[in-house]
């Protein structure tokens, strides 16, 4: 009997063989637009093949004017405030969707104001339509994946500013200690309904890499980051041992690879390609890791030809061979300058070796 997209997703993730490539792709609003226009409104992951759907928590601010969390800083007119507390401000059109940030508890001095920071709040019975849409994807045959990435780093410097937040590490101070714990303890409560949820994939992560190397010492990162991140993994692990996670991390992430799979880290995404290896790092790790994404979107896809993303995808997928641990896809958002037919030759290669049943 053929596979289901989601058995075949899980196969693949664990290294036990499959019977098709899986493919992730996300686009950007005008992508959408454009792929919409061309072939009308139906979903690009039925397009593209996508084996998986995401879902989502429903939860609330935990602050009720979010400007009040600003007390150092005057905010732009046009602020957003997102559940976290963190402004986004817009940039020029050029920019699309990105934003400038601002962070409510830069230059704070206070432990106090740490401590009586308002996070975002929830519970399980107004989650319900979690708990059915993810036996709703299972009844389809489909794999449910959720989104938890910013999952303790990111999620503190977002709301500290990186400066700041490196700092308290460096130093030893204790607003470090008090942020990291309490962002700890929030994914660890949303990564436990997640996985009572019955979701297939916890999607976690924290960019620790720039395109020139590390963003932090790994000592660093092992004393602070580290045991907090694996305690939101043992915690799922509890209710699900068999939970695929995901780690997200752009640039090169390659020294904390041992880490992570220290973890239980089961899948690494991006690869990114204009700052790693991925024959390499498959070689190197291939026997306890899989790998998701690895076809940049800063060269290959906007500036490459079809035939050369072909070609890469290919030798991608010939070097995982047919045990898998591979699932194809950009590395990141799939921005406006990406042709579409760059994209096509991505899905045609995935299935050129193994046609989708």
């Amino acid at each position: 009997m053929p596979l289901t997209p989601r058995e075949n997703l899980i196969r693949a993730a664990r290294r036990q063989g499959f019977e098709w490539i899986p493919i992730d792709i996300l686009l950007c609003d005008s992508q959408v637009n454009a792929f919409k226009k061309n072939f009308g409104d139906i979903d690009y992951f039925d397009w593209f093949g996508v084996d998986f759907r995401w879902v989502t928590l429903i939860e609330h601010p935990g602050y009720t004017d979010g400007r009040q969390l600003f007390r150092r800083e005057t905010l732009p007119a046009d602020t957003e405030i997102d559940v976290l507390g963190v402004g986004h401000s817009k940039g020029s059109e050029a920019a699309y969707h990105m934003t400038r940030m601002h962070h409510p508890l830069q230059g704070c001095e206070s432990i106090e104001e740490i401590l009586k920071y308002p996070l975002p709040v929830f519970n399980r019975a107004e989650n319900q339509p979690l708990f059915d849409r993810v036996n709703s994807l299972h009844e389809q045959g489909l794999a449910a994946m959720c989104q938890m990435q910013m999952t303790i780093w990111e999620a503190a410097w977002y709301i500290r500013s990186m400066p700041d937040l490196l700092m308290d590490m460096m130093l030893g101070d204790e607003k470090a200690t008090v942020l990291l714990d309490r962002i700890t303890e929030y994914a660890i409560r949303r990564v436990k309904l997640y996985t009572e949820a019955g979701v297939d994939i916890l999607s976690l992560g924290d960019d620790v890499g720039m395109q020139s190397g590390p963003l932090m010492s790994v000592d660093l990162w092992e004393y602070w980051i580290k045991p907090r991140f694996k305690s939101v993994i043992d915690a799922a692990r509890k209710i699900n041992p068999d939970v695929l996670v995901f780690y997200h991390s752009c640039g090169d992430a390659t020294a904390f690879i041992e880490g992570l799979i220290d973890c239980g880290v089961d899948i690494l995404n991006p690869i990114q390609p204009e700052c790693m290896d991925f024959n390499q790092i498959h070689e190197t790790y291939g026997d306890r890791l899989s790998f998701w994404g690895t076809l940049g979107t800063q060269q290959l896809l906007p500036f490459g030809t079809p035939e050369q993303v072909r070609e890469v995808s290919l030798d991608r997928i010939c070097t995982v061979g047919s045990k898998g641990g591979l699932i194809l896809g950009p590395t990141h958002l799939v921005e406006p300058e990406v042709p579409f037919e760059n994209l096509v030759a991505m899905k045609n290669a995935a299935r050129e070796l193994y046609p989708k049943k």
